[in-house]
């Protein structure tokens, strides 16, 4: 196993990931996907075991005016694939993201995972935590899909 973030060499490999996180919902293309990669501040993250991406998360590092200017962080999209999980490869691609924050300085690093399910105690294994803050969020009507 081989985790490193990725490029756009390996939007197939992205792409069927995605496909097991959002199901049938909308999926963006190979020019999407390229512009995420080189957004400043973010990076897809994978796991490439037997020649293939099996697992990946998105990392936005982020600006910020407190904490003295300290940075944070952002992990959105963690996936694993199937046939993959409970092999460690989530948990490295989680880890990667977390050394990744270490060096940038952050203060903080934010998730948010769905309320049911096992997920929850995966990221507390990690260090993540729900005690000191409430995550919301707000989804909006899609406009217009991207590709």
């Amino acid at each position: 196993m081989k985790v490193r973030a990725l490029t756009k060499a390996d939007f197939d490999d992205a792409l069927v990931l995605y496909r097991d996180l959002v199901g049938d919902q909308p999926i963006a293309g190979m020019e999407a996907f390229a512009a995420l990669l080189n957004h400043p501040g973010t990076q897809v993250i994978g796991a490439e075991f037997d020649g293939r991406i099996a697992a990946m998360l998105t990392l936005h590092i982020l600006p910020n005016m407190t904490q003295g200017g300290r940075s944070y962080a952002l992990i959105e999209n963690v996936v694993t694939a199937t046939d993959h999980q409970g092999q460690g490869l989530g948990r490295a691609v989680m880890e990667d993201a977390i050394r990744r924050c270490d060096a940038a300085n952050v203060y903080k690093i934010m998730l948010l995972t769905m309320q049911e399910g096992g997920a929850r105690g995966f990221y507390e294994k990690l260090g993540f935590t729900a005690d000191d803050k409430f995550g919301m969020s707000r989804r909006t009507a899609p406009k217009r899909r991207i590709v």
